[in-house]
């Protein structure tokens, strides 16, 4: 299982935030410092804004910030918002039609349970410190 770079490039630019918290920041100071594309973090942005991780004002001294403090927002939260379900294979949970009937099933459903477990166990304030 490999995350995508927008998990990768987002939680850097969360991380970014988080430290910052509560103060905003714009979105190209942040590419600046994470060394990533300002227009792909200003996607990855809006995403996590429709995800209600962050919020945003427009405008000449517009940028993000976090809507919620550090210690509140999980790893988990940002990576499923910006790459979708947690999950090791393709065929886990609800895209298995053939669940019940494969064993290796478990195998599988347990991993991602234990993966899900440890990204929603780690808060942005961990890893601010």
């Amino acid at each position: 299982m490999q995350f995508s770079t927008k998990a990768e490039y987002g939680l850097k630019a969360i991380v970014n935030l988080a430290k910052a918290f509560p103060r905003q920041k714009s979105a190209k100071e942040i590419a600046q410092e994470e060394d990533i594309s300002q227009k792909y973090l200003e996607r990855l942005l809006g995403n996590l804004r429709n995800g209600e991780i962050v919020e945003s004002t427009k405008g000449k001294l517009g940028g993000y910030v976090l809507k919620r403090n550090p210690k509140r927002i999980t790893v988990g939260e940002i990576i499923e918002i910006l790459d979708g379900e947690i999950s090791p294979m393709r065929c886990v949970g609800k895209f298995c039609a053939a669940e019940h009937k494969c064993p290796s099933s478990i195998v599988w459903n347990k991993l991602g349970q234990q993966i899900k477990k440890t990204l929603y166990g780690i808060k942005l304030s961990d890893l601010i410190k």
